[in-house]
């Protein structure tokens, strides 16, 4: 049932999960006003959907049919609400800090800079060194990893990404909360088609991924663990281009 106007003209912003019914896993986390949080739950778009990257909907709008299809409905819980835009955003990062497993794919407003982490994490983030770009990159911003071979699985893609502008750069930053943890040698981009990528199930037309290696020592000791210039406020696009 949606909220009665008079309702939505006290409710202001609010923060939201999306929960799946079948495991009571929450699978989305979000930040809206008005009906926003109900629009979300039936899978429909929402006129604040212009904050949200086309993955992140996408992701969300598959997992909902797939509760419904089996003959369940989404479950909500409001965290906050009676929020001004700003703290709903700050909110919503914690939140998605919190659950593992989202259909977020995009951070929260300061998670590469602000975002949960050990304090072993904080001191590195602000004593690590800054980036300094002596090669063409495109920096990857992923989930944490822990080895080479979750990073490089994390990176590889598929990604929105032109592959004009990509195949100017010989490596690949893959980073998390802004700290590169790993450097890879591009050999080539590829589509996103089983024919190019084996670990993939199905072909996903638009998008694109790079095969390579990791880069050599002496590539690694220059950008390995510094700290890459913050995100411009607001944005979502795990994909940067330094060339």
């Amino acid at each position: 049932m949606p909220f009665p106007p008079e309702v939505i003209d006290q409710l202001g912003y609010y923060v939201y999960r999306l929960i799946d019914p079948r495991s009571g896993q929450t699978f989305y986390v979000g930040k809206g006003r008005g009906n926003r949080v109900f629009n979300h739950a039936a899978g429909l778009a929402d006129i604040d959907d212009q904050d949200e990257s086309d993955d992140d909907f996408s992701l969300k709008v598959g997992q909902i049919r797939n509760i419904v299809n089996a003959d369940f409905e989404v479950q909500h819980v409001v965290h906050r609400h009676g929020l001004t835009q700003d703290e709903a955003l700050e909110v919503e990062a914690a939140l998605m800090d919190a659950y593992d497993g989202l259909t977020n794919i995009a951070g929260g407003r300061g998670s590469s800079e602000r975002g949960a982490r050990h304090a072993r994490q904080i001191v590195e983030m602000y004593a690590a060194k800054k980036t300094v770009f002596s090669h063409p990159v495109v920096a990857i911003s992923v989930r944490r990893s822990s080895d080479y071979q979750s990073w490089y699985e994390a990176a590889r893609g598929c990604w929105k990404i032109s592959r004009e502008r990509a195949s100017s750069a010989h490596y690949v930053l893959a980073e998390s909360n802004g700290i590169v943890g790993e450097v890879f040698e591009i050999d080539h981009w590829v589509e996103a088609l089983t024919i190019n990528c084996d670990w993939l199930e199905k072909d996903i037309p638009g998008r694109s991924a790079f095969l390579g290696r990791v880069a050599p020592q002496c590539i690694r000791d220059i950008y390995l663990r510094t700290r890459l210039p913050a995100r411009v406020r607001g944005a979502v696009n795990p994909i940067r281009y330094f060339l």
